[in-house]
Formats: structure tokens, sequence, C-alpha cells
């Protein structure tokens, strides 16, 4: 063998050995299809970028195979790049690869590699489809699963796309190109590993860090790192809110206190308002009793109104401490949420953290004035504000209204209701009777601006004498006679006489009927009347008019007969 064929020979033989190394062959019938080699970019055109491989012929490669996102050929003469062969021909020494190709099948082993040591790979979700989001690992796509997204649903799917994460994957098809992988496992994983370093130091009264994970209306509940605790709606502020939302937000970052953790079902409570001090410390100090003080309408409800003296510090008015003469069916006849008012403290309750309010002692109570302007006995003047069963409203001043029982309008008419006699707006004289400031009652009366004629009813109607009257009523148990306007007396049935049974049967109303006054009683207000006894009277004045004249024994036999048959009668 010659020098030259020596030195061409180890020539050869380095370059294959070095071809070996990088795992393609100079040899063309050993650059096998289907494998992946490394070659050397040596020229790059319009179409196609040209790639030495050691084989006959530079391979050709679409430059579309190198262009970014923006267009441009990444690749430059001399680079040494992996490729594809997807082809070769032995006969005219032409060879096709796939730069694409190589890198997918590369990224592949990447992926396996990953699936099987457990580690971590890094993506960019694209787009959404069904199911879930296709994940951009670099060259390869894989499927997201949207129960994979997060530990928790996603209120807003599409604000992922573009987002890049890290991702475990979970399997791979290399024949079908799919990739599937998951961003809850590591989610998971991470939660754990802080919930178990978290369970470990963890402890009543510690302040921790937490991020708002869900809202509801009754509280809010907090990642703490792996664990979460219930931040209740009365622990987030010492003043009143109507829900979570007016202080926090999906997210949100802040500190809290741990105000108890239960280890055996790691169950936290915490609180927010704890972090600052309880307004209600020495509450008495700076709303002392019988103060004034300013504040804001929180809230309405049917026995009352919440109003916020200071931040955190709200307290009751009563409906009955609105106002001293308007009877309120809801507070907001009078004030709306929002208000600003002037209040009494009216008792301060520091361990119940309740404080009463009053706004109608803000002025003086007008029924003091009433009873130093209108004493029992005055006469004044009022309009009729309403009409009931039982009485009249007069308006005597604003708010101050005066009742006359329907028993006090008349000494001697009976009314079934006022409205016999008045109507709404009718102007009226009346007394005052009583004025009972502690309950807000003012009673009057009109009858008592007229003597009682009932007073003079014995002096003028004495027991004995014989009265003529009208019948006003016929009643199973007897008759009311009217003997004077408003003066009635009653004929009781046993009054009547022997025969009578039913006073309906021989009486009726609009008679006239004479009577004895057997009963008068002015403070009973009664007047007792007979018929019988006014009947027999006169039988027994009869024999002694008879005996005291000149008549006959015959005439006075003939009277006592005639006697007899009317008793009968």
């Amino acid at each position: 063998m010659t020098k030259d064929n020596m030195e061409n020979q180890f020539d050869s033989e380095d370059f294959a050995s070095m071809l070996d190394a990088y795992g393609f062959n100079n040899d063309g019938c050993e650059l096998e299809e289907g494998s992946i080699v490394e070659g050397e970019v040596v020229a790059i055109e319009n179409e196609n970028v040209l790639v030495n491989v050691g084989f006959k012929s530079e391979g050709q490669i679409p430059a579309e195979e190198f262009r970014d996102a923006q267009g441009n050929i990444t690749a430059k003469v001399g680079d040494k790049i992996n490729v594809f062969v997807e082809r070769k021909s032995d006969g005219d020494g032409t060879v096709k690869l796939s730069y694409e190709k190589a890198k997918r099948m590369q990224l592949f082993d990447q992926l396996e590699d990953v699936l099987e040591k457990g580690g971590i790979i890094s993506g960019m979700i694209t787009r959404r489809i069904k199911g879930g989001y296709t994940v951009d690992l670099g060259g390869i796509e894989a499927f997201l699963p949207g129960s994979h997204v997060d530990l928790r649903p996603v209120p807003d799917m599409d604000a992922l796309v573009g987002q890049t994460y890290e991702f475990r994957v979970l399997k791979i098809n290399r024949r079908r190109s799919n990739v599937i992988v998951s961003r809850r496992v590591l989610l998971e994983e991470d939660r754990d590993s802080k919930r178990s370093a978290l369970l470990t130091t963890l402890d009543e009264g510690q302040i921790v860090k937490g991020r708002v994970k869900n809202i509801t209306e009754y509280g809010v509940f907090v990642d703490l790192g792996g664990l979460d605790g219930l931040l209740h709606i009365t622990d987030m502020s010492w003043k009143r809110i109507r829900h979570p939302r007016e202080m926090v937000s999906m997210g949100q970052e802040f500190e809290l206190k741990v105000l108890s953790f239960d280890k055996d079902t790691n169950k936290v409570s915490l609180g927010l308002k704890q972090l600052i001090q309880d307004p209600w410390q020495d509450i008495t100090t700076r709303f002392p009793e019988g103060s004034r003080h300013t504040g804001k309408v929180t809230n309405l409800v049917d026995y009352g109104v919440f109003v916020e003296l200071e931040s955190g510090v709200e307290g009751l008015v009563h409906i009955s401490e609105m106002s001293w003469t308007r009877k309120l069916r809801h507070p907001s006849q009078i004030v709306k949420q929002g208000d600003e008012v002037e209040v009494v403290i009216l008792g301060v309750d520091s361990d119940k953290k309740r404080i009463s309010l009053g706004m109608k002692q803000i002025k003086q109570n007008p029924w003091e004035l009433v009873g130093e302007r209108f004493p029992e006995g005055t006469v004044l003047e009022g309009t009729i504000k309403n009409i009931t069963e039982f009485g009249m409203f007069i308006g005597i001043e604003d708010g101050i209204d005066g009742l006359i029982h329907v028993s006090d309008i008349s000494w001697t008419k009976k009314l079934r209701h006022p409205s016999e006699m008045f109507k709404v707006g009718d102007v009226v004289q009346a007394k005052v009777l009583t004025v009972d400031q502690e309950n807000e009652k003012f009673t009057l009366g009109m009858k008592q601006l007229a003597e009682d004629p009932w007073v003079s009813v014995p002096s003028r109607y004495p027991v004995g004498n014989t009265v003529t009257g009208t019948i006003t009523n016929v009643t199973d148990f007897g008759l009311f006679v009217e003997v004077e306007e408003g003066i009635e007396g009653l004929i009781h049935v046993t009054e009547l006489g022997k025969k009578i049974k039913n006073p309906a049967e021989a009486f009726k109303e609009g008679d006239q009927v004479q009577a004895k006054i057997i009963h008068v009683s002015a403070e009973e207000r009664r007047l007792g009347l007979s018929v019988k006894q006014l009947k027999e009277d006169e039988e027994r004045r009869k024999p002694k008019e008879y005996s005291a004249g000149d008549a006959n024994l015959g005439s006075m036999a003939g009277a006592f007969e005639a006697a007899a048959k009317k008793d009968e009668e």
C-alpha cells in the first residue's frame, strides 16, 4: 500500500469514527432513513436551507422550518444542527432531511425522560379547546385537561391563555404524538408540602399570611399555604358589614390572626379585626350616659335604627325612642340610611357591646308642657282628627292628641258610635280630665262642660211620685221609659201586673205610660218605676173616697165589684 493510499485510508477511517461519534456516517449505505444525524448548514437559499450530512450531496430542508414568529430564518451558515433523515437515494445521491422532525423527536425523548423521572417541564397555554387547553412545550403541542388546570375551578378560563406555567407530564403516546400534562398535580404537591410544614408551626394567637380563596355570605375561606382557614364575617371588622365583599376580593393577600386551631380536624378560625384595638375598650369613658353625639344611620329594621358613632361602634335607637308624639309604624317614616342624626346615650353595656340611643331626647318632651299648659279642669278647643268606636281623638298641639271617650260625650244620649253626632274636622270644646305624662295619655270630656242632670233627679223625681213617660225600648225583662230628655226609668216585668208575662204583647215603643217612682239613685243613674204599685195605690184610695162621701151602701158595693173585675182583668 502506497503512502497516499495509507493517508487516505487513515483520513477515511478517522472521519468515519468521528461521524459515528455523532450518530451518523458518511457512507451513504450507513446513513439510515428515520435516524437523527448531525449536519452543518452550508448554504441558505430563498426556499431551502442546505445541510451537509456527509452524503453524496447536501440535503435540502424547507426554509420555513427555520423561521421564527417574525418570519426570520434563525439558522446561519456553519451552524451544527441535528436533522431527521426522511429519505435518501443512493442512485442520484440525494437525501431529504427535516429539522422540525428532529427537534420533535428529541423533544419527545426529553419528555419521556421527564415522565420517567417525574420531572417538571415548562410550557405556554396557547388556546382553549373542548375539555381543556393546548400547551406549547417548545415544539410539541400537549393537552391540558380542564380538571388539571388548578386546585379549584377557574372563574375566567380565557384569562389563562398566553400564560406560562410549569407542568407534570402524565402520559405520552409518541405514535399518535399525544402528550397529556397537569398543573394541578404540581399544585397539590406544593400544597401538601406547605400543609405539612404549616401544621407543625401553626398555633393560636399566631399572625399568618393568607390569600382569599373563596368568598361566601357568611365569611371568607383563606389559603394559608396548603391549609384553608375560615374568616367569619363577624371577625372581619369591628363595624357592621353586610357582605365580606365590602372588605376583600378574590386572590387578595393579607395578614390575619389565628383565633383557634383544632389539630384533630385541622380547622382554623381566623380574625382580621383582632389585629387592631377593640373600639369597645373604655367605651363608657368616650360615650357616657346622657352625652350627645352625631352619628350615621347604617341600618333600618322594624324595631329601630342602628347608628354608627365611630368606626366599629354602633348603637340602637329603638322605634319608641325616635319621637315623643308620633306613633311610628317603621323608622323610615323619620330617617333613611346614610342620614346624619343627633342622639343621646341612654345606656351602655360594654360586656354585650350594646349601646342604647335616643333621638327624641334631643328635644324637650312636649308631654311635660302639656301638664303645665293644660291642667285638669281646663276647657280647651280642638279639631277632631280621628273617630273610632270607642271615642274621638282631638288635636290639641302638634303631635299631641286628646281622647274623648264615647262615654264622655253626653250625660244622657246613648251613642252606638261617635259618628252619630260628629265628623272628622269638627271643632269642639272639651274639658281636660286627666294628663298622664308617663304613659303619654291625655283624656278629655265633653259632657263635663255641663252639669250632670242625674244630680238633680232625686229631688225632681222623689220616690212615691207618679210620672208619665214614653216607652223607648221593650225587652223581655221590662220597659225603658223616658221621663224627660236623657232621663230614663225601668219598669221591670214584675212591676207591670200579675197578668203580664211578656211585655211585648201588651206594650210597644212610643206608647205613653203612667208609673209610680219606686227607686231613685243618682250615683247608679237608675230610676225604678212601677205600674202595678200605681194601680194598687189607686185601688186602696177608692174605698176611702166612698166612705168619706154621702154615697149609699149600694153604690159602694157597686164600686168594689167594679174594682174586683178590674183586678181580674
